[in-house]
């Protein structure tokens, strides 16, 4: 007879959790079954679900390596809570943007375009001698004119230099080659040049040495350095690199002299002409890693394949699936992953775990349906149900009212952000969760106010012959003087839309790329507040002001300021610990003494904005962080690094400082990213302030509650990618709630929920 397993194997078990802002929860999550863990944003879900379940269950599976493995490893420490019971192997699939390597792709991401170089290896012709042939990171398969790059770059050379001016009064205009720079030091050091001639009267050959020579090292002063002429450096060190990754005064110095085009030789495909050469049935393996996902299934169980390569057409019919599966079978496989959204990469993450042999794990997700129009997070919720029914727990962070809806079990953490959260409010089913009063329950229970009085446009914006990306050559006006919601399912064009408004004086655009700035850049600092808070801590102290600077003369020496010690490892990724010195305060003791109104400077950093701008009432850190509230994000602490922030966070703290002088038109790009309902409710109560004030306000969202209160709509779609770029309704959310779009039906449908 089989005995019935014991009852405390059936949940992963949680006592006195304190991670962060925890404040001793205890909790039973219930094994095999998709949990939810809901409420308000910094309540506390990423704490519980990420730094103490699977930083615990992934820290005790590095214990159980060969004792040479772990020394190789950094040591994580054990979350901060009394008992974690019950855990098992834990997979953690966040919003993380991919590497952004102009060489990785959607393809190298999924193991797709490896298996689809094998196919052509071995089934195409004329034959290649492997499938190393086939690849554009490799000699053998790469352009030899891009190198595998796909593109070429112009440089107006003229731009560069300033003929008017000699070496020795910066003549060369690039940043980086400015009089005294290090890059400077080679040309004028290297006797080919008469430093104090105007460069328009070089000659011809001084000019050719100066823009593409190369020669001996030259003795800097410091240490000795190749010479290398001004074009050759500047496509070497910024022009092979992706633009993304470069500080900003770069890219508007290469943006200003080069203009990249595909490459003349393979036409963009990276591919050399032997690689581009070898067919399936008259298609190229560069046509088909263009293709997208849906396309490449047909084309994929369509050829004629002998049986042997039959297992290889699964696999790969698996990932294309897969992809199609999780709401993005409009992208294809050579398409950068630096030009994915977190969601996007996110999913892109998930297709791998689809197929896997694996049962009885923990995935932990965060926010997987952030982002995703009311159609596409249908399917993101039948993944989650079909990992679920592998056998496994699925635990997802998520503020989505029909991810709540389709949990088994929903924990809701609150009840308010930071200090004010920590503390697990509810544990049951979505529907007594629904029953209760607490933000969240209101928010289940809430369907989506029409806008009943629509404002009147007190002009249009002209959009003309749009063909960004996938946009069908489209003609839009949209109003101003109006909040106007652009709409439609992930990959319909909406990006595409808001980049293509002319950018005229007085609008400002925000997307959600990350916040230029390192791991010692914050809130306090990214806004200006920090200024006039290390003033008033100086004055009241009678001290310098750069005490009170964690990256400046009072930063603790053990971390440099940073609060945390970062351990690279050979194998596996960096890890971070607290700073057993400042145990993560950041500052010298010494400087932990000074008070401003009874708060240590380590204190106010940890303040939410909200109460920051409180403290601060009467002062202009006051006036900047009241804007940061006013935004939505009053809840993350004012010393929070921006690196943690997530993209809509980014997006907001940007809106917050645009505030201090008013825009005449405001492009927001899914400005609700990660937001809670209640938090949905302040942002659109700010945008629509904006509007009052004479403002117009054109936004990207998925959000039925914000869609409905706006004054005009522009539905873009029907579908994604080539199937999308097309408007497919305009005119009010009344009007939208009758159309036949799956944005008018998911309104329609929300409207009629109970």
């Amino acid at each position: 007879m089989q005995q019935s397993r014991p009852a405390f194997h059936e949940a992963i078990v949680v006592r006195g959790a304190r991670t962060n802002n925890l404040t001793g929860v205890d909790v039973d999550i219930p094994k095999r079954r998709l949990v939810v863990i809901t409420g308000v944003s910094g309540s506390g879900k990423s704490s519980l679900a990420f730094d103490t379940i699977a930083a615990e269950s992934q820290r005790l599976l590095t214990e159980t390596y060969p004792a040479f493995v772990q020394n190789q490893l950094p040591h994580a420490p054990r979350p901060d809570a009394d008992e974690l019971r019950h855990l098992t192997a834990t997979i953690a699939v966040t919003q993380s943007p991919m590497a952004a390597n102009p060489r990785s792709t959607v393809g190298t991401a999924t193991d797709g375009i490896t298996l689809l170089r094998q196919l052509f290896a071995a089934h195409g012709a004329p034959a290649v001698p492997s499938p190393q042939a086939l690849s554009f990171n490799s000699p053998r398969g790469a352009c030899p004119e891009c190198e595998g790059s796909g593109s070429e770059a112009s440089i107006d050379e003229d731009a560069l230099l300033d003929d008017r001016r000699s070496l020795d009064e910066g003549g060369i205009t690039f940043p980086n080659f400015a009089v005294g720079s290090l890059f400077w030091k080679v040309y004028a050091r290297s006797g080919h040049f008469d430093t104090r001639a105007p460069i328009g009267s070089y000659s011809a050959d001084e000019r050719r040495m100066l823009l593409h020579g190369t020669g001996p090292s030259v003795d800097t002063g410091s240490h000795p350095m190749a010479y290398e002429g001004v074009v050759l450096k500047i496509r070497r060190l910024y022009l092979s690199k992706a633009r993304e990754s470069l500080k900003p005064v770069l890219q508007d110095a290469l943006a200003a002299i080069a203009t990249t085009a595909a490459c003349s030789a393979c036409a963009g495909t990276r591919l050399s002409a032997s690689a581009r050469g070898c067919l399936i049935e008259g298609r190229s393996i560069a046509a088909v890693a263009a293709d997208p996902a849906d396309r490449m299934e047909e084309w994929l169980a369509a050829i004629d394949l002998p049986s042997s390569l039959e297992e290889l057409r699964q696999r790969l019919l698996s990932i294309v699936r897969g992809m199609q599966h999780v709401g993005l079978g409009y992208l294809s496989l050579d398409r950068p992953t630096g030009t994915l959204s977190g969601g996007e990469a996110q999913r892109i993450r998930t297709v791998m775990h689809l197929d896997s042999a694996l049962t009885e794990l923990t995935y932990v997700f965060d926010e997987p349906a952030a982002g995703l129009h009311e159609h596409d997070t249908t399917r993101v919720i039948d993944l989650l149900h079909r990992l679920r029914d592998k056998g496994n727990t699925v635990i997802v962070v998520e503020h989505h009212r029909a991810v709540i809806r389709a949990a088994d079990h929903v924990l809701d953490m609150g009840p308010g952000a930071g200090r004010e959260g920590g503390r697990l409010l509810f544990a049951g089913t979505p529907a007594q969760l629904q029953d209760g009063d607490g933000p969240t329950a209101r928010g289940l229970a809430a369907a989506p106010s029409l806008s009943m009085r629509p404002r009147t446009a007190t002009g249009m914006i002209a959009v003309r012959a749009a063909r960004r990306h996938n946009l069908d050559g489209i003609d839009v006006d949209v109003p101003t003087g109006c909040l106007v919601a652009v709409t439609g399912v992930a990959g319909a064009g909406k990006t595409s839309l808001l980049r293509s408004i002319p950018r005229e004086a007085g609008l400002v655009a925000l997307d959600q790329s990350p916040i230029r700035g390192s791991r010692r850049s914050s809130i306090a600092t990214f806004t200006g507040a920090l200024d006039d808070i290390r003033t008033r801590f100086a004055q009241a102290n009678r001290v310098a002001p750069g005490l009170f600077s964690p990256n400046g003369a009072g930063g603790c020496a053990e971390c440099a300021g940073l609060g945390v010690i970062i351990t690279n490892s050979v194998v596996g990724e960096a890890l971070t610990t607290t700073c057993p010195v400042c145990d993560g305060r950041r500052f010298d003791e010494e400087v932990l003494q000074y008070r401003l109104d009874g708060l240590s400077i380590d204190r106010v950093l940890d303040l939410p904005a909200r109460d920051a701008a409180a403290v601060f009432s009467t002062s202009r850190a006051g006036e900047i962080l009241r804007r940061v509230t006013e935004v939505g994000i009053g809840y993350v602490a004012i010393g929070q690094p921006l690196t943690q922030l997530s993209g809509g966070e980014r997006q907001r703290l940007r809106l917050a400082t645009e505030l201090r002088q008013q825009a005449a038109v405001y492009v927001l790009d899914e400005p609700t990213t990660g937001l809670h309902s209640s938090d949905v409710a302040t942002l659109t109560a700010l945008l629509h302030r904006l509007v009052d004030d004479g403002c117009s306000v054109i936004v990207a969202d998925h959000d039925l509650h914000l869609i409905a209160t706006a004054d005009h709509v522009i539905d873009l779609g029907p579908g994604a990618g080539t199937a999308g770029g097309r408007v497919c309704f305009e005119g009010s959310p009344r009007e939208l709630v009758a159309a036949d779009t799956p944005t008018g039906r998911a309104l329609r449908r929300a409207l009629e929920q109970p």
